[in-house]
């Protein structure tokens, strides 16, 4: 038992959630109870999660969850950490649980193969397969599996866009080809193989359990997993054994600062960095001054202090 006193826990399902709406409710209550934070998204085609907390309450939220039949076979990857990774518990109702703006997919239906972390070094290794990172871009700054195409997308739903444009997608003497994609957790995958499928493209394979789940059971030595993963909490990155990584993050448009990125003119902590400083106004650059003083106000008293949520970065 890790001597880690955060326990996160990773998950989602497809699933057809009619209720969704009114699961929201009850939900953030029994989490509030146990004291765990993080973010539930909740959609009629299911639910995708990251929590935290003390063990023994993760668990209790997991055993709440699956008490449903529908959520009876919910599988989640765990890690610790010793700082909280969230400091809010938010139930979200979304259109989608991972957004990708292709109607009538349904993962549940068709989606790609799945490959055990175990076998996905033979696989990525056969020359005659097309590796895709189905990442944002900053993400896959911080690291990606050896001989990985990066697609360069802003966003997941930018991504049918690059397979239909993409000269490595395209069909080589009449035929497409095989194709390999892998994302954080696996939900983004779901989605991108099961799109793949309705393309035409007959083989396609997923990492089962994503990066995650590679990086908690390949062993360093055996790797081809190259840098750091990208995780949408306070740890910011993680490694292999999903040890927390050394990346520190942007409060203002959340993501990972670059290398150097302290010392540019452009960086202010919890306000902007060179990535997000033009994508920002002026009043949003004081909102976020302002919650950067009463944060370190509150530090210096030993206080915890959430406070109001930034503004999103302009697009």
């Amino acid at each position: 038992m890790s001597a880690s006193r955060y326990l996160t826990a990773a998950f989602y399902k497809f699933v057809d959630l009619p209720d969704y709406a009114e699961r929201k409710a009850p939900l953030l209550a029994f989490c509030e109870a146990r004291q765990v934070k993080g973010l539930i998204l909740l959609a009629r085609e299911g639910i995708n999660s990251t929590i935290a907390g003390a063990p023994e309450d993760v668990h209790a939220v997991l055993a709440y969850l699956r008490a449903d039949p529908r959520l009876a076979d919910l599988q989640h990857k765990e890690s610790f950490a010793d700082k909280a990774p969230f400091y809010r518990m938010k139930v979200r109702l979304k259109k989608e649980i991972v957004t990708m703006q292709v109607e009538g997919l349904d993962p549940t239906r068709t989606v790609g193969t799945y490959v055990k972390p175990e076998d996905w070094n033979a696989l990525i290794s056969s020359p005659d397969v097309v590796l895709v990172d189905t990442r944002n871009d900053y993400e896959v700054e911080l690291g990606t599996f050896a001989g990985a195409i990066n697609p360069h997308i802003k966003s997941f739903s930018e991504l049918p866009r690059w397979v239909q444009q993409a000269p490595s997608m395209q069909p080589q003497t009449g035929k497409k080809p095989r194709v390999a994609m892998f994302c954080t957790g696996g939900i983004r995958c779901e989605k991108s193989t099961a799109y793949m499928k309705a393309q035409g493209y007959d083989e396609v394979y997923h990492l089962e359990g994503g990066i995650l789940k590679y990086l908690e059971t390949v062993p360093p030595q055996d790797s081809l997993w190259q840098g750091e993963c990208f995780v949408f909490d306070e740890r910011v990155s993680v490694g292999h054994g999903l040890v927390p990584g050394p990346h520190g993050l942007c409060r203002a448009c959340r993501q990972p600062l670059e290398d150097g990125a302290s010392a540019s003119p452009l960086y202010e902590a919890g306000v902007s960095c060179p990535r997000c400083h033009a994508q920002t106004s002026e009043t949003q650059k004081a909102s976020a001054r302002e919650r950067q003083r009463q944060w370190e106000l509150a530090k210096s008293r030993q206080q915890t202090h959430i406070g109001a949520v930034l503004p999103k970065a302009l697009p």
